[in-house]
């Protein structure tokens, strides 16, 4: 049996099921869903392999809530009736944390569907950051950061091959004690699979070689926004542009399937009348998913640092918003459109703070990310967003430090919630 190694959700998990009748754990799958909730149910009913179970809901549903809880329904898109058939439950019982929901995929809307509010909490997770995988030394906590605590802590021992090493092999839990060989062929099954299996199964008519073409441009679109024109080109191939309205279900379909992320464009008061982008910056969930596309491995990456600093970027995003999640952080980026000044991540919290990110991969870089936050925060109008908590450096370097202009470089292998 694979050891099952704690995960930044487990504690969020705990408060919701302490508060909530039911809770969703929901994201792309393979990122661990079903062990975390595993770790605490009494029962597991998989949906998706369990014909029995389903068969189960279409004549006598009451039978599956008779077995101990909390009870685990694994995959519940696959049986969207039992949705109502929960929050029917916790209705009917004051009990807490009875029943746990966790799915790869967001059913269409249905109006059948009531929403859950006040029954089923919901959940978000993320493939595994690196200190969760063990590939952080967890130094540096960012809650610590934002709440203006001294840095302190072991140096990184993370080279900048490593961590394009874990980039290329992503932080899915079935690939954690592969070699980068390994877990190339492993994610290119992912992403086949995702193009052949699960995307048809939505319901909508799917080219799977439209697919494999949009993972690939998405790939080497990281970090940017996304150019719609460019995309249906590339998506359509030999075959010419698909039509605007086709990109458009490929993109839903993929953001059903929780495999992208894009980051929205912040909005700040500013000092003065600028012209700010609107559009969204595309991430995938886990860069790895659009290396693999393009069959682009560590050796790749090395030879061309710039793409690669746009991959480190997605990974640094990928951790920060695992991390963020139980301050219940909101992360956005931020860019000049006349000047092209931009940052790369804005994280806001609930309680009205706010920081700015630059990611890095290379050490030395940071003198350069440090004058563009120092310029970034002195154009937002601080009387109405107040200073902000901590102007941040994410580095593929080794040493933690507090610059003399207040800027905080840390490597992202120092990293911890």
């Amino acid at each position: 049996m694979v050891e099952y190694r704690p995960r930044v959700v487990d504690d969020e998990l705990a408060r919701r099921m302490s508060v909530m009748g039911a809770v969703l754990v929901d994201g792309p799958k393979a990122a661990g869903k079903t062990a975390t909730a595993s770790q605490v149910a009494q029962t597991v009913l998989r949906l998706d392999v369990d014909r029995s179970a389903r068969a189960a809901l279409q004549t006598y549903p009451e039978q599956l809530f008779t077995y101990p809880t909390p009870i685990l329904f694994d995959e519940w898109q696959e049986a969207p009736e039992i949705w109502n058939l929960v929050r029917r439950a916790v209705d009917d019982s004051a009990d807490k944390g009875q029943y746990l929901l966790t799915g790869s995929a967001t059913p269409r809307d249905d109006a059948r569907l009531h929403s859950g509010a006040g029954r089923i909490a919901r959940l978000r997770m993320r493939p595994m950051t690196l200190f969760e995988s063990g590939h952080s030394n967890g130094s540096v906590s960012l809650a610590d950061l934002l709440n203006g605590a001294d840095l302190g802590g072991a140096p990184s021992d993370l080279t900048v091959p490593d961590i394009i090493e874990r980039i290329v092999a992503g932080g899915w839990p079935d690939t954690l004690r592969f070699g980068e060989r390994d877990a190339r062929e492993w994610l290119e099954a992912y992403v086949l699979n995702i193009a052949e299996v699960d995307l048809p199964a939505l319901g909508t008519r799917r080219n799977p070689g439209n697919i494999l073409r949009l993972f690939a441009s998405l790939g080497r679109a990281s970090g940017t926004p996304l150019n719609r024109s460019v995309l249906e080109l590339e998506v359509g191939g030999e075959g010419g542009a698909v039509a605007s309205e086709t990109l458009a279900r490929y993109l839903d379909a993929l953001d059903r399937l929780m495999l992208i992320e894009p980051l929205p464009a912040w909005r700040p008061h500013m000092r003065s009348r600028v012209r700010l982008r609107t559009s969204p910056v595309h991430h995938f969930v886990d860069p790895s998913v659009g290396l693999a596309a393009l069959g682009v491995g560590s050796r790749e990456l090395l030879a061309d640092l710039e793409a690669a600093g746009l991959q480190f970027e997605s990974m640094a995003l990928r951790d920060l918003r695992v991390y963020a999640q139980p301050l219940r952080g909101r992360f956005s980026s931020w860019r000049d459109s006349k000047s092209g000044h931009e940052v790369d991540a804005v994280l806001e919290l609930a309680d009205g703070r706010w920081a700015a990110f630059e990611f890095k991969l290379g050490e030395a870089a940071a003198d350069v990310a440090a004058t563009s936050l120092l310029r970034f925060r002195d154009t937002v109008d601080v009387g109405k967003h107040g200073a902000p908590s901590a102007l941040v450096v994410i580095t593929g370097g080794r040493f933690a430090y507090r610059r003399s202009d207040g800027v905080i470089v840390v490597p992202i292998a120092a990293l911890r919630p």
